[in-house]
């Protein structure tokens, strides 16, 4: 794994809002992370997450329709199945998520295997943190491509700078490509960074960092494997995200998110 980062590499990522490392997984680990969240998916046969019965592609109204052609999107794989597990808990994966973000400990938030399957919709233009049940301008992603990840089948797209002036107001990911620029019409003119990738690298981006996705303009697969990270020391906004029923319902504003059995601690200076 190339995990070492260069300090231009960190001041890019501060700059910027996301790097792009190529070459990040030797050709064995490549295939080791396919075949865990191959059958990591396999396992979950459509259901979202390990404690809830959401299967995609089983709505027939149009917006739902639309919405599971976007990608399908499977979280906490590492909850239940051990291959997943050993690749997310990796120290070194928590210590360069903490070097770009400035974080002194790390943990994970949720990873998620994210599939635009053929002539998928496109990713439309959003942030991520505010989804979740924290509130930090740290918080961040690592986004490792499974497959050649291209202009053609739904590579990333970023805008640069953007996280140091977006805010936790998000219009999410609809059908218009463009609506969070009316959020935030400052960036509505500024060029956007393509990310395509070769399977094997990977990309980091911050969560308040603008950023989409094409369409899938063909007849294969563009798997992605990711991780959303917390700073160690978050506390409950009130958001439930990912929380289940039960863990919310011990839950105040406020509280520590420090469970290790939902978000382990992978790092700590």
């Amino acid at each position: 794994m190339n995990h070492e980062l260069s300090a231009q590499e960190i001041a890019q990522y501060r700059q910027d809002g996301f790097i792009i490392k190529e070459n990040f997984l030797t050709p064995e680990e490549l295939s080791a992370w396919r075949d865990a969240v191959e059958k990591a998916v396999a396992k979950r046969n459509g259901h979202k997450m390990p404690d809830r019965k959401e299967v995609y592609g089983k709505g027939d109204d149009a917006d739902k329709e639309y919405y599971d052609n976007v990608f399908d999107q499977l979280l906490n794989l590492w909850q239940d199945n051990e291959g997943v597990r050993n690749i997310m808990l990796d120290e070194r994966l928590g210590k360069m998520a903490a070097q770009l973000s400035g974080a002194d400990g790390i943990r994970i938030w949720h990873d998620q295997a994210l599939i635009k399957k053929p002539w998928s919709n496109p990713t439309s233009w959003h942030l991520d943190t505010p989804y979740w049940s924290f509130s930090d301008r740290r918080a961040l992603s690592i986004w490792v491509a499974l497959d050649d990840a291209t202009y053609e089948n739904g590579c990333l797209f970023f805008i640069p700078g953007s996280y140091h002036q977006t805010t936790f107001e998000n219009p999410g990911i609809g059908k218009n490509m463009g609506a969070i620029f009316n959020t935030y019409p400052a960036f509505r003119q500024t060029k956007s960074v393509a990310a395509p990738m070769k399977a094997g690298s990977c990309s980091f981006h911050n969560g308040l960092t603008i950023h989409g996705a094409n369409p899938n303009m063909t007849p294969g697969y563009r798997r992605a494997m990711t991780c959303a990270y917390m700073p160690d020391g978050n506390t409950y906004n009130g958001i439930q995200n990912i929380l289940s029923d039960e863990y919310v319902a011990r839950l105040q504003v406020g509280d520590p998110l420090n469970d290790e059995a939902q978000n382990p601690l992978i790092y700590s200076r």
